[in-house]
């Protein structure tokens, strides 16, 4: 998540990415021709992404099953339990 910092400037979260090299060459010819980062264009994607699951019902479908699923693990794993 990106956050300002208390300068004012916009902190990031570093991480590493794998990609297939050829998917690498294809994302720094879209980053060389708009002229902008490699991850810039990485970073929009991401974030398109992420907005498109967030409003996909199926994948909140999902995220509502592995919410349940993670439930009745933590109520077999309470303490009070014999």
């Amino acid at each position: 998540m990106i956050q300002p910092a208390e300068s004012g400037s916009i902190r990031t979260k570093n991480m590493v990415l794998r990609l297939d090299p050829v998917l690498a060459e294809r994302l720094a010819a879209v980053a060389e021709v708009e002229g902008r980062s490699v991850s810039d264009v990485a970073r929009e994607a991401i974030a398109a992404l992420v907005d498109a699951r967030r409003k996909d019902q199926r994948f909140r479908g999902l995220l509502e099953e592995n919410l349940a699923r993670h439930q009745r693990l933590l109520d077999l794993l309470r303490d009070d339990q014999p």
